[in-house]
């Protein structure tokens, strides 16, 4: 068992790469945004990267882990399965780029963003090349190029990085010798600076594809596409409840807001001190990257199941350890935000919560994928959208984006109930739920313990306004307690 664990680590480290790099990126631009950007500027960009992350779903049809069902059959071609797939996946796209171009100003009038309509026309772009070049990172993730897709990633978002430099600090400085960008972009930063950015990222990703793109055989398989969408769709529909689940709140800020006259500004504050819960869910999603193709290439083993319930304890014990490590450093991380975003920090705790919950849901939900039942996720993902939805609408006029906090924890924790209940029926894996909840409990002591001791001995030391020696005591103590955590964590996974 210690091979395939090792080797499923190896591939998370090589994909995380990439993820690693990008939300570090994306961490370190908050402070500039956070500065450059007023809250309500911020808090439109949220809001055009919730209706991205829904559409992006939509768009690749759940054709990325139908393609990993289908290249893994007995006699079937991997290389139709891709095919088939692109094709498919492409003329859906460009549909879909035509009718965002085509009614581009309507689209910005309905939303209230008059005289932005190139946003729109980016979004869709966005989308339609997000869409295509996601087949193809899924080959290279088939085909164990773990490299390769890191390179791609990394310099995707080297782009996106650059492209935020120039458009934020060098061009407001440089307008007269850079005209031309205005026909793109307005000269004041603002939210299509951040659109923009993205945009040109995605185009120099789908260039690099070119030479993959060009091996394709571009041959549709009609009666083959049919079973794979037959297998897919369901996963695409149960994902649109679970996306819609994650970016609701975003969207519902319009709505029922607190503050109905300020509910840019409460979603930008909101979407701030999300980002600093950005640590778990990075994690979390190259653990996915690895972990999805690697459930299915041992399904056939005999041991597979007990292996995937020895990867959800090492999994649930490294997040705790990324819980109590920003937890414990919040003085010193929530620096990274402007002042006045700083506000919304109190939220931190449950957004890390609610994705570690959303982690050890991702690989209890592994058994709907591995038996075929995919028609199950869509009532579990309903589930999980009916709570979000019912704890916003109530909660929202009143609690603002607190409400938005833990209507995410609410969802992911009845998710992860039902799914665990329906998978101990249908696709029993031996989970040592004792050991789990022990790791839980224990990182909830940890943090408990830190609270009890700040309370006792720290509660007038403040960053900036006490003595470097007091500070560093307290963080020496919290590191303390994490390293208690590593200690007790390992012992109660191996013993």
């Amino acid at each position: 068992m210690a091979n395939p664990l090792k080797q499923l680590a190896g591939q998370t480290v090589i994909y995380g790469l990439s993820t690693i790099l990008a939300r570090i990126i994306n961490f370190l631009f908050v402070p500039i945004y956070t500065r450059l950007l007023t809250p309500e500027s911020y808090g439109v960009v949220t809001e055009f990267m919730a209706y991205i992350a829904v559409l992006q779903v939509v768009l690749v049809l759940g054709l990325e882990t139908g393609c990993f069902r289908f290249a893994n059959k007995e006699g079937v071609d991997p290389k139709k399965v891709y095919s088939s797939a692109f094709v498919t996946v492409f003329c859906v796209s460009a549909t879909f780029l035509a009718l965002m171009i085509a009614f581009a100003s309507p689209i910005a009038s309905m939303l209230g963003y008059g005289g932005y309509e190139a946003c729109i026309m980016y979004m869709g772009g966005i989308l339609a090349l997000d869409a295509v070049t996601a087949i193809l990172f899924a080959k290279l993730r088939q085909e164990n190029k773990a490299l390769k897709f890191a390179i791609f990633k990394t310099i995707k978002i080297i782009t996106e990085t650059a492209a935020n430099l120039v458009l934020f600090l060098w061009f407001p400085k440089h307008v007269d010798s850079a005209r031309w960008l205005l026909h793109f972009i307005p000269e004041t930063p603002d939210f299509s600076y951040v659109i923009f950015a993205i945009f040109i990222s995605c185009i120099v990703c789908g260039l690099l594809f070119i030479p993959d793109f060009m091996k394709l055989s571009f041959r549709l398989d009609r009666k083959f596409m049919r079973q794979m969408l037959a297998y897919s769709l369901p996963l695409m529909v149960a994902a649109l409840p679970g996306v819609i689940n994650d970016f609701l709140d975003r969207i519902l800020f319009r709505f029922f807001d607190t503050n109905a006259d300020a509910w840019r500004s409460s979603l930008g504050l909101y979407q701030a001190a999300v980002k600093l819960a950005v640590i778990m869910n990075l994690f979390i999603q190259m653990f996915r990257y690895a972990a999805e193709p690697f459930f299915f290439r041992r399904a056939r083993e005999k041991d597979s199941r007990q292996l995937y319930a020895s990867v959800q304890e090492y999994f649930t014990a490294f997040c705790g350890l990324v819980f109590l490590g920003v937890i414990l450093y919040i003085d010193i991380i929530a620096l990274i935000l402007g002042p006045q975003f700083r506000s919304a920090v109190g939220i931190v705790p449950v957004m890390l919560l609610s994705y570690m919950i959303l982690g050890m849901l991702f690989n209890v939900s592994m058994w709907y994928k591995l038996s075929g039942k995919t028609n199950m996720a869509i009532w579990i993902t309903l589930s999980g959208l009916a709570v979000t939805a019912l704890v916003i609408v109530v909660f929202m006029p009143r609690y603002s984006y607190w409400a938005a906090a833990f209507g995410h924890l609410a969802s992911y924790i009845v998710m992860f109930a039902i799914s665990s209940i329906l998978g101990a029926k249908y696709y029993p894996i031996p989970y040592r739920w004792g050991r789990l909840a022990g790791i839980i409990l224990l990182m909830g002591g940890m943090y408990g313990l830190s609270l009890l001791i700040d309370n006792a001995f720290f509660a007038d030391v403040v960053l900036g306004q006490s003595s470097a020696g007091l500070i560093s005591l307290k963080l020496g103590v919290h590191t303390i307690l994490i390293l208690a955590y590593m200690a007790l964590s390992w012992i109660c996974i191996r013993k």
